[in-house]
């Protein structure tokens, strides 16, 4: 099936999945950790993720909108679907025939979903920590140790991406079944937000990964060139809660004579502050290579974690004691917020980045 051609074709298609599959379960995704798995199989069955003859910046926007509109319901699953694209965009780079005409075609209809497990290997190209998998060569292919604390959006039948030294001075990215020998996952729950997210601890006691698995033998080029949609992706996150946020305030009600009027952040300047952000992404879109805007996409990345943070305040202010409910969607919105600044890259991360 082909992608849809333009994004009010996205949204038209989009729309009923979100609520079908999506809008009826938010709670049960906050509250019950539920991962809301048909919702991200049924957006590769309808096409929204397919990329066979679409030009790569036009399947970018698509994509990237469809996090954002799934961000407005819920952040938790849009965020399984950032992993997911993130998966799809080191098959559709790499030139490894098996990922790209065997197992591609699959992972974009849904027939089985992806991780990303990169969140180590970029804090170890901003030199932040050591790479946490070791690699070694072997006969048809490479054997890889160590563990990874966080990878979000696996299940028996998911692959993910990591990324492992092979030397000094070398590292090799590959593509890894979630059911391979010598895999260990241990779920994690209990953070403050986003439970639903299907994250768990890896452990590699020597797993091995043939020749058809390895995505890049040049990891540290290969990421320069892969890294912009990674985080643009995530700058969707931010867009989507912002916009539900814009919403939501303009919705609250005027109780105690109309006080909120008097709060500082209202949702006027929210929504113009979007709409600059929007249109830097659009400028940034239009772009030939990607990789020649690394340093904006960094900064718009930054300025989105600002304003998604500041306007969750703003939502809970508006509502007051009603938002301090724990099931409330304002006290979700907020919580969904502090963890898109705490994803890889994370604010300090980010202005590391930026300060070189």
């Amino acid at each position: 099936m082909q992608m849809v051609a333009d994004k009010s074709e996205v949204k038209e298609n989009l729309a009923p999945i979100i609520k079908d599959k999506l809008k009826p379960f938010v709670k049960k995704i906050d509250a019950e950790a539920y991962y809301a798995e048909d919702f991200l199989t049924d957006l590769g069955k309808t096409g929204l993720t397919n990329s066979n003859g679409i030009q790569t910046s036009e399947v970018l926007e698509h994509e990237m909108l469809i996090v954002e509109e799934t961000a407005k319901t819920c952040m938790t699953t849009a965020f399984n679907l950032w992993c997911h694209l993130a998966s799809l965009t080191y098959l559709r780079n790499s030139d490894n025939h098996y990922l790209k005409k065997e197992l591609l075609p699959s992972l974009e209809k849904g027939e089985f979903l992806g991780g990303t497990g990169l969140s180590n290997p970029m804090k170890y190209y901003a030199g932040l920590e050591p790479l946490h998998l070791r690699a070694e060569r072997r006969e048809g292919g490479f054997v890889i140790s160590g563990n990874l604390p966080s990878v979000s959006n696996l299940k028996g039948n998911h692959w993910f991406g990591v990324i492992a030294s092979l030397n000094d001075d070398k590292q090799i990215m590959a593509y890894i079944p979630c059911d391979a020998d010598g895999l260990t996952l241990k779920e994690k729950a209990n953070y403050l937000g986003v439970n639903g997210s299907a994250t768990y601890a890896c452990k590699f006691d020597n797993v091995f990964i043939p020749d058809d698995w390895i995505i890049s033998s040049d990891a540290e080029n290969f990421i320069v060139h892969v890294r912009p949609a990674f985080v643009l992706y995530q700058i969707s996150l931010g867009l989507g809660v912002t916009s539900a946020v814009i919403e939501s305030i303009k919705k609250a009600p005027g109780k105690q004579g109309g006080v909120n009027k008097f709060l500082s952040i209202q949702p006027d300047e929210l929504e113009q502050d979007y709409f600059i952000l929007k249109e830097k992404i659009t400028s940034i879109l239009e772009r030939n290579e990607l990789k020649d805007a690394w340093k904006e996409i960094l900064q718009v990345r930054l300025d989105i974690d600002k304003l998604t943070i500041k306007a969750a305040h703003g939502d809970m202010l508006h509502y007051g004691g009603a938002a301090y409910l724990e099931k409330s969607h304002p006290f979700r919105r907020l919580r969904e917020s502090y963890f898109l600044i705490n994803l890889t890259p994370t604010e300090k991360h980010l202005e590391k980045l930026l300060s070189k």
